[in-house]
C-alpha cells in the first residue's frame, strides 16, 4: 500500500506529461521542493515556459536548487502581469492569485496540496485559496490541456480542503471537462489524485 501512496505524484506527473510538448506553457501551483516544477521544465524544454507558485521563500529556494543543474533560466517575478519568459518563472504568492500572475493559457497545471515536506507543517494550503486557484486555473487552462491535483486529507484542515476540492472537480461541467478520480476506496483518509482534461 505504501508503494501506491508514494506513486500518486508519479501518476500525477505522468498524466500531465501526456499533454505537454516542447515549447508549451505549464504551471505548478505549489512549487514545494521542486519535483513537479522540474518535471514541467524538462517536459517543455528550453523554449517552453513554466510558472511556479509558492507562498514560502524556502520552497522557492529549494525549487531553484533542484533546477540548478538543468541549464534553464530561472527567475523570480515580483510584479503581477509580468511577461512569462522562456525557462522557469517563480513567484512568491498564494496560488489564489493565479489570475494576476498567469497572463496566458497554460497547457498543463499541477499541484500537491498540504504542507512543504521538511518544512513548517503549520503552513498548509487551505480550502478557500485552493478553490480560488482551481477555479481560475480551469477557466484559463488551454483547450486540450490538463490539470492534476494530489490531495492530502490527514493534516489539520486537510479533510475540509479535500472535501471542497473533490466537490469542485465533481461539479465541473461534463461538456467541458473529463475528470479522473484515483483513490483507495477502503482508506478514506488516504491521499488521492484528481485530474481534469479540458475538452477541445
Amino acid at each position: 500500500m505504501a508503494q501506491l501512496f508514494s506513486n500518486l505524484s508519479a501518476w500525477s506527473q505522468r498524466l500531465i506529461k501526456e499533454v505537454l510538448s516542447t515549447g508549451d506553457f505549464a504551471v505548478d501551483l505549489t512549487a514545494g521542493n521542486g519535483y513537479d516544477t522540474l518535471m514541467l521544465a524538462q517536459a517543455v524544454g528550453a523554449m517552453g515556459r513554466v510558472l511556479a507558485f509558492d507562498v514560502q521563500n524556502k520552497a522557492l529556494e529549494n525549487t531553484a536548487s533542484r533546477l540548478a543543474g538543468l541549464g534553464l533560466p530561472v527567475r523570480r517575478l515580483s510584479v503581477p502581469g509580468t511577461e512569462i519568459a522562456a525557462g522557469v518563472n517563480m513567484v512568491q504568492a498564494d496560488h489564489a492569485d493565479f489570475d494576476a500572475w498567469c497572463v496566458m493559457p497554460p497547457r498543463a497545471i499541477i499541484a500537491n496540496l498540504g504542507y512543504l515536506p521538511g518544512g513548517d507543517r503549520t503552513l498548509v494550503t487551505k480550502a478557500e485559496s485552493t478553490l480560488a486557484a482551481l477555479k481560475a486555473a480551469c477557466n484559463r487552462l488551454a483547450f486540450g490541456g490538463r490539470i492534476a491535483v494530489v490531495v492530502y486529507p490527514v493534516h489539520p484542515g486537510g479533510l475540509v480542503e479535500a472535501e471542497a476540492v473533490e466537490l469542485f472537480f465533481n461539479q465541473l461541467e461534463e461538456s467541458q471537462f473529463e475528470v479522473l478520480h484515483l483513490r483507495v476506496l477502503n482508506r478514506p483518509r488516504s491521499p488521492f489524485l484528481l485530474t481534469a482534461s479540458k475538452q477541445s
